[in-house]
């Protein structure tokens, strides 16, 4: 599950539709993405996931008890960040 924050309100999107309801195109909006889709795109395990989030060392949504949501760019960000990792 993709979604994507709209700055005018505080729902979540479906990425599948490529315009919101007011017609109005989606440009610069965070893509949040589940664990399980973070830890593929990462090659890393849930778990891994997990530990980042209980050490703080990546930044999480917390959507509900069982449910985060994590902003793709701000968790590279924070990795690059953590393991220096410099980027032409």
């Amino acid at each position: 599950m993709k979604a994507i924050i709209q700055s005018n309100t505080n729902r979540t999107m479906n990425s599948s539709h490529s315009n919101p309801p007011n017609g109005a195109p989606v440009t610069n909006q965070p893509v949040l993405i589940k664990k399980k889709e973070l830890a593929k795109l990462l090659s890393v395990s849930p778990h891994t996931i997990d530990a980042w989030v209980q050490r703080r060392e990546i930044p999480c949504i917390k959507m509900t008890p069982r449910l985060f949501l994590y902003e793709v760019d701000a968790v590279m960000d924070a990795i690059r960040k953590k393991y220096r990792i410099d980027v032409a």
